[in-house]
């Protein structure tokens, strides 16, 4: 979705001093609608292709079989059957943080919004752990969601990236060469954007605790907080 995973992915691998494991599960309505390009490409990674893309213990390798289908649970606590994508954000992901564990799942389904009797929306839920820079346990999850569905999130990215390209944003055009999606898309201007669309970012936090939308910058802080917190704790 263009930018939708990896631009928030890395913000908040910006609390971190290491990076050890990055697990993204995306969550897309049955009922939202693709375009033809999309639909291809989604048949091409899911049923063309025998094997899906993963990073394990710093080496990438194939899912193939069981080992490529797996469940994670959506904003709303639900558990969805999903199955490996090989994505680009994984690989950029894993190049950009060093972690030598990253994943990416898909599942489509019922969205959470839609559970509630409310109109589909699309779900990335962003699962980061590791250690913090004095090197103690440090994990994290949020969910990016937009009430729209996954059309608006990649029109977004496809917008910010062409101005970014032809220096219609303001900046000089962006030299010829092999991009990813977040390294043309300036983060702060790319949340702004967002949340002026309709998106937001949920902290989600320990079962039975309320989840809360807030700034990619509070997801940062909490997560800082809520380590000082426990580190206070195991210290007394």
């Amino acid at each position: 979705m263009v930018g939708a995973t990896s631009v928030p992915a890395l913000a908040a691998a910006n609390a971190f001093g290491h990076v050890k494991e990055i697990r993204i599960g995306a969550l897309l309505d049955e009922e939202d609608a693709f375009g033809p390009a999309a639909e291809t490409d989604l048949e091409r990674q899911t049923q063309v292709m025998a094997a899906a893309l993963e990073r394990r213990d710093g080496a990438f390798i194939w899912r193939t079989g069981d080992a490529a289908t797996s469940r994670f649970r959506a904003v709303d606590g639900t558990e969805m059957e999903a199955f490996a994508l090989s994505t680009n954000d994984l690989l950029g992901l894993s190049m950009a943080t060093g972690a030598p564990d990253v994943r990416f799942d898909l599942s489509i389904g019922v969205s959470s919004s839609r559970r509630r009797g409310e109109p589909l929306s699309a779900e990335i839920l962003i699962e980061i752990s590791g250690t913090d820079r004095e090197g103690n346990p440090l994990a994290l999850r949020f969910a990016v969601v937009h009430p729209g569905g996954q059309m608006p999130l990649t029109g977004l990215g496809v917008a910010m990236v062409l101005e970014s390209l032809t220096g219609l944003g303001g900046q000089a055009p962006t030299p010829p060469g092999l991009y990813f999606p977040y390294q043309l898309l300036d983060a702060g201007s790319y949340f702004a954007r967002f949340k002026q669309i309709g998106g937001s970012i949920i902290d989600l936090k320990a079962e039975g605790q309320r989840h809360e939308t807030v700034s990619m910058e509070q997801i940062v802080e909490n997560v800082r907080s809520r380590a000082w917190g426990e580190r206070r704790h195991s210290d007394k």
